[in-house]
């Protein structure tokens, strides 16, 4: 039964059952890898490569920039064609600056990568600058830095590390497939990444709707004092306060982060991830995607160098059964739709989904009838109406009152909306609006702070140009003087 210490919630069709099944795949290399600088949250890397300059596998061909970026290597040997923009995994189609990769089929590594013998041995602060080296970045979709992650949680002294296996959005399964294949190498990484940060214990939450991934992880966990628990199979059940909140009894406050509780949270692709970069010397460089919905010819989960074009996915796939209504990166909830099949494949890619008809819901949005089955459903207690009738008004900051900030996009109040409301789009352009607003007023702070300095220093300099005037005439006054007096 759903524990009721958690709000809302909803419990939409899994279509699990069309990848579950499906083991992980090595992909082929496409023809072109198109490696966006910006694969994260934070600044975008730096390119350090050149036009025409051969590269191996695994090399650094763009480095963090400031402290909260991640670098992007190389998915294979090759040469880089081109540093110039390509359409961007986001829902604009705006390009973004990318580096493209010609394969040369060598697959020959950077000869400077090599595993840690003992990585248990080196100190924790050294584990978060390899994981941070590696290009890690949290792969439930956050994409945010991990070793920032880890490193910020390592000084606030956390308690507790979980592993987020949940994986509650429909059709996705590749980290059901993960943990089936390979229990091991992700319970090593949460043992690495607890030394990281020096947490006391090890909780892995895994929906029980995925019964075999529990067993192997269980059995993989036996005698490394890792707990593993079951949670129930209901949307938005793989979200940080949710889960927390479920396997700590900690409700995280509201804007807070969950490392100011004691808590820090990763994915369990993310723990595969840390694992590799470790024992093996592997930055990141490839991860598993699910290829899923009814518009496929064939569905399934398969390792996917970094860079590859979607289209190359699709093709592989032996393309559409029938032509898709639409194309989503990510989950049905939470992800994004996208502008064509030319966006590559990056490091928050869980899955590409191509859904009919049937399979998306095209109700024109009708009026509010205040069921209030949004409040109902809203894991964070909040008031999706009330917030959406402010925006509507461009009340903004009203709807910020009611709590827009703590919204985590879930998108469970539009998926309940009988009124087909576009709920989560209104509460995202919101966020964006402020945003913008905030962007703007630092701006004018920022232009009246320098207004005002330039004030002061005219002032000053007019000062200090009438204290020398009064001076010079002093002087020359005490000089005539002088002159006047008798010898």
């Amino acid at each position: 039964m759903f524990s009721p210490r958690l709000r809302g919630g909803v419990h939409p069709p899994g279509h699990k059952e069309l990848s579950n099944a499906s083991p992980i795949r090595r992909f082929p290399m496409a023809e072109r890898l198109y490696l966006p600088l910006q694969q994260h949250l934070g600044a975008p890397a730096t390119p350090i490569v050149k036009v025409g300059e051969r590269v191996r596998k695994g090399q650094l061909v763009a480095s963090s920039q400031g402290t909260v970026s991640a670098p992007v290597h190389a998915p294979t040997s090759g040469v880089v064609r081109a540093l110039a923009e390509h359409t961007a995994p986001h829902p604009s189609g705006l390009p973004v600056l990318a580096i493209t990769l010609e394969p040369d089929g060598r697959e020959e590594w950077d000869p400077s990568l090599a595993p840690v013998s003992d990585p248990l041995a080196l100190p924790p602060e050294e584990l978060c600058l390899r994981i941070g080296s590696a290009g890690i970045v949290g792969l439930g979709g956050a994409t945010f830095p991990a070793a920032v992650k880890l490193g910020s949680s390592l000084k606030r002294g956390v308690d507790t590390l979980i592993l987020n296996g949940g994986e509650c959005e429909p059709y996705l399964t590749c980290d059901d497939r993960l943990m089936r294949e390979e229990p091991g190498n992700i319970i090593r990484g949460a043992l690495l990444m607890q030394h990281a940060v020096q947490a006391r214990r090890v909780i892995v939450g895994i929906e029980d709707n995925k019964p075999q991934a529990l067993a192997a992880i269980r059995k993989a966990a036996e005698g490394q004092g890792v707990e593993v628990r079951s949670v129930p199979s209901r949307y938005p059940m793989g979200s940080q306060k949710q889960l927390v909140q479920l396997l700590t009894g900690i409700e995280l406050p509201a804007m807070s982060r969950a490392a100011d509780s004691g808590v820090l949270m990763h994915n369990v692709a993310t723990a595969r991830a840390v694992y590799q970069a470790l024992c093996q010397g592997r930055p990141l460089i490839s991860r598993v995607v699910t290829l899923s919905g009814q518009a496929l010819t064939h569905q399934g989960n398969w390792e996917v160098p970094l860079g590859t074009p979607a289209s190359y996915l699709i093709n592989y796939a032996s393309g559409f059964d029938c032509a898709p209504a639409r194309l989503i990166m990510g989950g049905p909830m939470m992800g994004i739709q996208l502008p064509d099949l030319n966006v590559p494949v990056i490091k928050g890619t869980s899955g590409i989904l191509a859904l009919t008809r049937k399979e998306i819901n095209t109700d024109e949005p009708g009026p509010c009838v205040r069921c209030a089955g949004c409040v109902r459903a809203c894991p964070m207690g909040l008031q999706p109406l009330e917030m959406a009738a402010n925006i509507r008004n461009g009340d903004f900051e009203k709807a910020r009152s009611l709590g827009l900030d703590d919204c985590v996009g879930c998108g469970a109040c539009s998926y309940i909306c009988p009124a087909s409301l576009p709920l989560v789009h209104l509460f995202n352009y919101a966020k964006g609006e402020l945003a913008s607003r905030q962007r703007e007023a630092r701006k004018m702070e920022k232009t009246r702070a320098l207004a005002q300095r330039r004030e002061e220093r005219l002032v000053r300099q007019a000062r200090e140009r009438e204290e020398l005037m009064a001076a010079r005439r002093a002087a020359a006054a005490r000089k005539a003087a002088g002159e006047e007096s008798p010898s």
